[in-house]
C-alpha cells in the first residue's frame, strides 16, 4: 500500500531542504564534485556514441580524457594567457578611450567645454570608474576563484572525478533506476526523462553554440585586425544563450572598439559589423538548429533569475547547479499544471457531468 499523499510530501520536502542545506554548507568543498559530475554528464553521449562504434566504455572513458587533456593543455598554453593580457590591456585603456570620445564630443558640441558642465563631469569619471570596476572584475576572474579555491585539488580531483563518473555513469543510472519508489517510477522515469532532454538541449546544446560563436568572433574580429578581438568574441561567445543578446552586446562592444581604432576606415568599420550580423544568421539559422534542434530550452528571464538567486545564496556552486535546477523545476511545472488542468479543481462540476456517462432516452 503507497503512502499517503501528505507523508509523501513531507519526505520529499526534507530531502529537498537536506540537499540546500549541504549545497550551501559545503559549497565550496563540493565545487569540485559538481563541476567533475557536469563535466561527465556533457560527456557522456560521446562515451555512448564510441561503445556503439565498438570500444569499451574503459577504453572509450580513456580515449575521451586524453582528448580534453590535450585540450586543456592547449588552452591554458596558447588562449588563456592571450586571453587574460587583452582583458587587462582593454581595462587598462578604457580611460583614454573616454578621452578620445569626450573629444569627438568637445568637436561636435562645443558647449560641453565648460569645465562645470555635469556631461563633461560624468564622462570623464566614467573612465576612472570603468577602469577600476574592470580591473576589479578582471582580478576577481583571474583570480578570486582560483585563490578562494586551493588550485591544485581543484585542477586534480576535477578530472578524477569526471573520469570515474564518466565511467560508471551508465551503471550508476541503473542503480538509481533501481532505487526509485514502485508506485511512482514510471512516472519519475517520465519526468526524468524530460529534465534530461531540456539540460541536453539547454547545457550540451548551448555550451556547443556558446564555443562555436565564441571560436567564430574572436577569430574573425582578430583576423579583422581588431585590436581586442579574442575578448570581444570571448564575451560575445558566453552570453550567446541568451536569445539575440551576446550579439547585441558583443556587436555593440566590438563596433564601438572599432570606430575608435579605424575611425574614418569605414570599409574596416563595416567589416566588423559585417561578422557581427553575419554571426548572427548563422546562429540563427544553421548553428542553433543543428546542435539544439527544436527541443524545449529555458526561458532566457527564468534561466536570469536561477543564476541570479542560486548565486546569490549559494556562491559560485550555486550558479553550476542552478541550470538544472531551474530545468527541473520547469518541467515539473509543466507536469503539474497538465495535472491540474485535468482535475476536477480545474474543470469543476461541468467538466465532471460532461465526462459522466449519459443514460439512454427511454421511450414515452
Amino acid at each position: 500500500m503507497a503512502l499517503p499523499v501528505k507523508d509523501q510530501l513531507k519526505y520529499w520536502g526534507i530531502a529537498t531542504v537536506g540537499f540546500l542545506v549541504v549545497l550551501w554548507a559545503l559549497g565550496g568543498v563540493i565545487l569540485p564534485f559538481v563541476v567533475g559530475g557536469a563535466v561527465a554528464y556533457f560527456l557522456d553521449p560521446v562515451a555512448d556514441r564510441l561503445e556503439r562504434m565498438g570500444l569499451g566504455r574503459a577504453a572509450a572513458t580513456t580515449l575521451i580524457s586524453l582528448a580534453a587533456l590535450l585540450i586543456a593543455v592547449a588552452l591554458v598554453l596558447a588562449v588563456i594567457p592571450t586571453l587574460i593580457n587583452q582583458l587587462t590591456a582593454l581595462v587598462n585603456a578604457t580611460p583614454d578611450i573616454v578621452k578620445r570620445l569626450q573629444g569627438f564630443l568637445l568637436e561636435r558640441f562645443p558647449e560641453l567645454s565648460d569645465e562645470t558642465s555635469t556631461v563633461r563631469q560624468s564622462l570623464a569619471q566614467v573612465g576612472e570608474t570603468v577602469r577600476a570596476k574592470g580591473m576589479e572584475l578582471a582580478n576577481t576572474l583571474i583570480g578570486g576563484a582560483i585563490g578562494v579555491l586551493d588550485a591544485v585539488l581543484f585542477i586534480v580531483v576535477v578530472p578524477v572525478v569526471a573520469f570515474y563518473l564518466l565511467l560508471d555513469w551508465d551503471r550508476m543510472v541503473a542503480r538509481i533506476d533501481e532505487m526509485l519508489p514502485r508506485d511512482h517510477a514510471p512516472v519519475i522515469r517520465q519526468l526524468a526523462a524530460d529534465i534530461d532532454r531540456v539540460l541536453a538541449a539547454f547545457v550540451r546544446g548551448q555550451l556547443s553554440v556558446c564555443l562555436a560563436m565564441g571560436i567564430y568572433y574572436a577569430v574573425t574580429l582578430a583576423a579583422a585586425g581588431l585590436q581586442f578581438g579574442l575578448v570581444v568574441g570571448a564575451i560575445a561567445g558566453a552570453i550567446t544563450f541568451i536569445p539575440y543578446v551576446g550579439a547585441l552586446v558583443g556587436g555593440a562592444l566590438a563596433i564601438g572598439l572599432a570606430l575608435f581604432q579605424f575611425w574614418g576606415d569605414w570599409v574596416s568599420i563595416g567589416i566588423v559589423a559585417a561578422i557581427f550580423a553575419l554571426g548572427q544568421f548563422l546562429e540563427g539559422n544553421v548553428i542553433t538548429p543543428r546542435l539544439v534542434g527544436n527541443s524545449v530550452g529555458l526561458h532566457p528571464v527564468w534561466l536570469l533569475f536561477a543564476l541570479s538567486a542560486f548565486g546569490s545564496v549559494f556562491g559560485f556552486v550555486g550558479m553550476l547547479v542552478a541550470v538544472p535546477v531551474a530545468a527541473s523545476i520547469g518541467v515539473l511545472v509543466r507536469f503539474f499544471a497538465g495535472q491540474y488542468t485535468g482535475s476536477l479543481l480545474y474543470r469543476g462540476r461541468e467538466g465532471r457531468a460532461a465526462n459522466l456517462p449519459r443514460e439512454p432516452d427511454s421511450d414515452a
